[in-house]
């Protein structure tokens, strides 16, 4: 089944056994703890999902639907949880968080997801060494808590693009580029938009009456949410520094077109008497003086020289240059 990604067999000491396939499966679930990871994307998934009688329609149609918010959701014969993860897939962004879907019980863990989640590869990875969960309990938070691990290095990448953003504002030697800038705060209010609906769904999952949840468990899951509190803290710190950062690039930029503004306006002020005489002496009429005198274009030029001259102390003395 091409749907199946891996059906692994807990032993209960951190490891355990794969199984190649669903006709295995049968012979042990309900029976041992038993963790099936699925693409739901494939329509054998969504054939299993509906033989499966334990599962009640509404939650077929939750573990495969195509959005999903972060939630908890009790069901009959186990408890629902929707969680999602930073997309760290090649070529994707942060921000467009995957999402994986859980059925949970004492004995089963069901999780689907349609794109690669890293989270549950180092999981598989640790319980073919030995080094796994030990029960589904385990499983699920420890699946809880990588989810939130995986998100500080994208908190940390924001935050150093951001100490680069102010370090380039400080030294006025290049100010940071806007559409990075910007491209940079819809990545940090995107992940906010999860994380705080995340946060409470953890925060349900602890308040939850689950057996099969001991306090080791519960641990884990409320360093995840403490973890997470943090994140959406920093996100909410970047989201202000950000737009801090952006208002400071659009007043340096208003400063400099305001600077530019001014200095063709006094050069302006400095040859608007120049033009209208020369434009008054330019005109083809009779009348004009010095028409009959040869020194009179040179004492015209001298006179616009001291005149410029006298225009340019006055703005001085006046402070506009």
């Amino acid at each position: 089944m091409t749907g199946l990604l891996h059906a692994f067999v807990l032993d209960g000491q951190g490891g355990g056994r794969l199984l190649c396939d669903l006709s295995e499966v049968k012979s042990v679930i309900h029976k041992e703890p038993l963790w099936l990871h699925f693409d739901y994307s494939f329509d054998e998934t969504t054939e299993w999902l509906k033989q499966q009688t334990f599962l009640d329609d509404w939650e077929r149609e939750a573990l495969t639907a195509d959005e999903t918010r972060p939630r908890i959701a009790n069901g009959d014969e186990g408890l629902l949880v929707f969680l999602r993860g930073v997309n760290l897939n090649p070529k994707q962004s942060p921000e467009d968080m995957v999402s994986i879907r859980c059925f949970a019980n004492d004995k089963l863990l069901i999780t689907c997801r349609k794109r690669h989640i890293m989270s549950a590869q180092d999981m598989l990875a640790l319980l073919k060494k030995g080094q796994g969960a030990k029960s589904i309990g385990e499983l699920l938070s420890t699946l809880v808590m990588r989810l939130s691990v995986r998100m500080q290095d994208i908190i940390w990448q924001i935050e150093e693009q951001l100490d680069e953003f102010e370090d380039a504002m400080e030294s006025s030697e290049q100010l940071p580029n806007y559409q990075q800038l910007s491209i940079l705060r819809r990545q940090t209010i995107g992940l906010k938009r999860y994380l705080k609906p995340q946060k409470l769904a953890i925060s349900e999952l602890l308040l939850a009456k689950i057996a099969w949840l001991d306090e080791d468990h519960r641990h884990m899951i409320e360093e995840a949410s403490n973890a997470l509190s943090r994140y959406i803290e920093e996100l909410e710190a970047a989201i202000e520094r950000a737009q801090v950062i952006q208002n400071a690039i659009t007043n340096h930029q208003n400063e400099q077109l305001n600077q530019r503004m001014y200095v063709m306006s006094v050069v302006a002020a400095l040859f608007l008497p120049l033009g209208f005489l020369t434009g008054l002496l330019g005109v083809n009429i009779g009348g004009i003086p010095g028409t009959e005198w040869g020194g009179a274009f040179t004492f015209f030029v001298i006179m616009l020289v001291v005149l410029t001259g006298g225009i340019g102390v006055y703005f001085k003395r006046k402070g506009w240059l």
